[in-house]
């Protein structure tokens, strides 16, 4: 929920790292019936919204923004969030982060209700959805929450939502908690700094995928929301209105990946920062595969921390090796193969004054496809390396994500390629080690406070679980197909 044109604009900005692909912003004045106003562009936030475009969405009080990386649906303007749909009760807007495992399922099934579907996107078939009316409700008045409730009995995970009704924003998470969603307090700026801030001082509520979007916007961490959660935000503050559990026996399966690389690395997930996850990573990854070398460095910048927690640990110094051209966007994230090629060759340079005629130990945050990493060993042995080792601070990626993190297909990962069994001289390097699975939980899970807790009290405490299918194959729950 937003208070102004300004956060409406800064909190996708703020979390282009999560979609580069387009950006879409919806506002609403809080009346009932609302007046709600659209805006939505292919690209990046600041290319998609021309200063001119912004004005239009001057008068809301309240919105809801989103940043688009497609995993299901083509990238194109029709398939940009937020969207919005006419109910029995009035408009609607909706965001969502994810991909549902049943999607062709539940197409089938609100498409026999006699709704059309305008688009290939998951979001709008979740808007689609929340429209229908369910069993229970009274005909004059929505029982939001008993629309939601259906929804999660419908399909289980992958998403976290934003939905938009008159003056009332509602963030919901799956009960898995697959995909990340959390809350911040607009204070004033003279108390950002101040660590006794009180929700007396609080201006206004935001609610974003991570909290790295929060300082630049003057609020500050409040919590997240907890798997299965629905939490009402509005003018009087927020309410958590109720907790859907899940099948009894499951834990929660938070994507490990967000630490390994998709997130930003300061945010905040499950009460640790990623940064500090990621070095422990590192660290946990010199434990496990060390090696002899003059130097350590690192791809930037996600694996950064990693190769600081790895040099600490093994007593080597760490040093810059690969300058990156920060104006081009995330190569992972890019909808193609040639395009996340294209973007290595023009992403980096050599140092070569910091590691010509040494041996260095490169760390990655993972190697998924092998697009990037071999390019950059070449560029680094043409300028001087005498050696160049990879230690990549994740297991091997050996299956597809079917809840938000392009990896499609089995075929396109390294890892399940012949040249995976001699994958140093398939990429140009003189050895390669990777983090194993266990290794990868214990750095993730070892800094997480209730499980911290747990082991100085018997206490009960909230159950943690994170979802590792793209490692193990283990899915949290039964895929349809």
């Amino acid at each position: 929920m937003f208070t102004s044109l300004k956060l409406c604009y800064l909190l996708p900005c703020l979390c282009s790292s999560r979609g580069q692909e387009s950006a879409g912003i919806v506002t609403s004045n809080g009346d009932n019936p609302p007046t709600y106003n659209t805006l939505k562009g292919m690209g990046l936030v600041n290319n998609a919204f021309p200063p001119e475009e912004l004005l239009k969405l001057r008068y809301g009080n309240l919105g809801i923004g989103h940043t688009r990386y497609s995993t299901t649906g083509i990238s194109e303007l029709q398939n940009c969030q937020p969207f919005v749909v006419d109910t029995l009760h009035g408009k609607i807007a909706v965001a969502h982060n994810g991909e549902l495992v049943n999607a062709a399922a539940l197409r089938k099934k609100v498409m026999r209700h006699g709704v059309g579907l305008s688009t290939s996107s998951d979001s709008e078939l979740i808007t689609q959805l929340l429209a229908l009316t369910p069993p229970m409700e009274e005909l004059d008045s929505p029982d939001w929450v008993a629309r939601i409730k259906n929804l999660m009995q419908e399909t289980p995970t992958s998403y976290s939502l934003l939905l938009m009704y008159t003056d009332v924003i509602y963030a919901i998470r799956d009960p898995y908690g697959n995909r990340p969603l959390c809350i911040g307090r607009l204070v004033p700026v003279s108390r950002m700094q101040n660590s006794g801030a009180g929700e007396g001082d609080t201006e206004g509520w935001v609610v974003s995928s991570e909290s790295c979007s929060f300082q630049s916007t003057g609020a500050k961490y409040y919590r997240e929301v907890m798997p299965g959660e629905i939490v009402q935000i509005s003018k009087d503050g927020i309410k958590s209105l109720s907790i859907v559990p899940r099948p009894e026996g499951d834990l929660p399966a938070f994507c490990i990946f967000e630490y390994v690389y998709f997130a930003r690395p300061d945010s905040i997930f499950e009460g640790q920062m990623v940064y500090t996850v990621r070095q422990r990573c590192g660290v946990q990854l010199a434990i496990e595969a060390p090696t002899e070398a003059d130097v350590v460095s690192t791809v930037p910048e996600s694996a950064t921390p990693a190769a600081l927690g790895y040099a600490s640990k093994l007593g080597l110094p760490y040093v810059e090796v690969l300058c990156k051209n920060r104006y081009v966007g995330r190569t992972f994230i890019q909808p193609n193969t040639r395009l996340r090629q294209l973007g290595v060759a023009k992403k980096f340079g050599a140092l070569t004054d910091n590691f010509a005629g040494k041996r260095v130990v490169l760390v990655d945050d993972s190697i998924v496809r092998g697009n990037t990493i071999s390019p950059i060993i070449k560029l680094l042995k043409e300028a001087g390396a005498t050696e160049v080792h990879i230690r990549v601070a994740s297991p091997p990626i050996r299956f597809p994500c079917y809840m938000g993190i392009n990896i499609p297909t089995k075929e396109e990962l390294i890892a399940n390629k012949p040249e995976f069994q001699d994958i140093a001289g398939y990429i140009g390097a003189n050895s390669v080690q990777y983090l194993s699975v266990e290794g990868l939980l214990s750095a993730v899970q070892g800094g997480i406070p209730s499980l911290q807790d747990k082991m100085i009290s018997d206490k009960p405490c909230r159950r943690v679980g994170h979802c590792t299918a793209c490692l193990t194959g283990k899915y949290p729950v039964n895929l349809e197909w």
